[in-house]
């Protein structure tokens, strides 16, 4: 099986995950539970796996946002709510906004199918290495299709992450510098990224300043050949560490996966709840 196939299961898996980071009605959820504000509830609900920890934990393990954002959120959070109760409210949360989008569509058997799939080819994968895939590895699983299947793709979507992370560190790329890389080759553009991400203007500035005098950008900010190549060459290798789980499940199993979550993530693209672009840096799949 190859690389490429982690990719393709991504684009369609990841949507269905990440519906509860865009929906308004997973936002309500949240509140309803006292996680009032958005970046509060994001990081309350994504890092409750791990027990009430601190900025330095979330920092290193999200990797991606400037020290100071996820400063703002924790350890204060803790007082709005428990861990227990942002792992009950992000569960609510997901189920909420997929039957939002989905309607009908979320109680037909090829969920529960899909779910078994996922289940088979992402539990028991060994932690190593893989701090946020660990601490939500260590969580029970739901019984009721539906929260299965959230589940399951959040296992694997942390599983990839924590995978490129690894992949960016091996190249020498940081958080921010991560981002001005996306960008400069035509991903996710600064203005959609940097203030999600929470990065101030010198930050940016002193990441393209280091990546340029690698030889990977350009003074326009547009990436040089050698950058190109280094941000492909970063994608493969998290491709390619994504691609144990897959490795479980028969190609028959594969195609059948895939064509339910392009059928799922096909819905979520035509509601329009994910915008394009994000910054997750996630193509969505034509609409259904």
């Amino acid at each position: 099986m190859r690389p490429a196939i982690a990719r393709r299961l991504w684009s369609v898996g990841e949507p269905v995950h990440a519906v509860v980071y865009f929906s308004p009605v997973a936002a309500d959820r949240w509140a309803a539970a006292g996680f009032r504000g958005f970046w509060r509830g994001y990081f309350a609900t994504r890092a409750a796996p791990f027990g009430p920890v601190g900025p330095a934990v979330v920092t290193a393990t999200f990797f991606n946002f400037d020290p100071r954002m996820v400063a703002r959120a924790l350890p204060a959070v803790w007082e709005m709510g428990t861990p227990a109760d942002a792992l009950r409210a992000r569960l609510e949360a997901a189920v909420a906004a997929l039957l939002d989008v989905l309607g009908t569509m979320a109680g037909e058997p090829t969920v529960a199918e899909a779910a078994g799939h996922v289940r088979r080819a992402i539990e028991g994968v060994p932690p190593d290495g893989r701090p946020l895939y660990g601490a939500n590895a260590g969580l029970a699983w739901p019984e009721e299709p539906l929260e299965a299947l959230w589940h399951g793709l959040t296992l694997v979507r942390e599983h990839r992450g924590d995978g490129h992370n690894a992949a960016l560190l091996a190249a020498g790329i940081d958080g921010c510098g991560a981002h001005v890389l996306g960008a400069a080759v035509g991903g996710a553009p600064r203005t959609v990224t940097q203030p999600a991400r929470g990065w101030a203007d010198d930050a940016w500035a002193a990441a393209a300043e280091d990546l340029g005098r690698r030889g990977l950008l350009e003074p326009d900010g547009t990436a040089t050949p050698e950058g190109r190549a280094l941000h492909d060459a970063v994608e493969a290798s998290t491709d390619a560490r994504a691609l144990t789980p897959w490795l479980r499940l028969s190609p028959h199993e594969v195609d059948a996966l895939v064509a339910v979550l392009a059928r799922l993530s096909g819905r979520i693209t035509a509601a329009g709840v994910i915008p394009t672009p994000n910054p997750m840096g996630l193509p969505l799949p034509p609409p259904d």
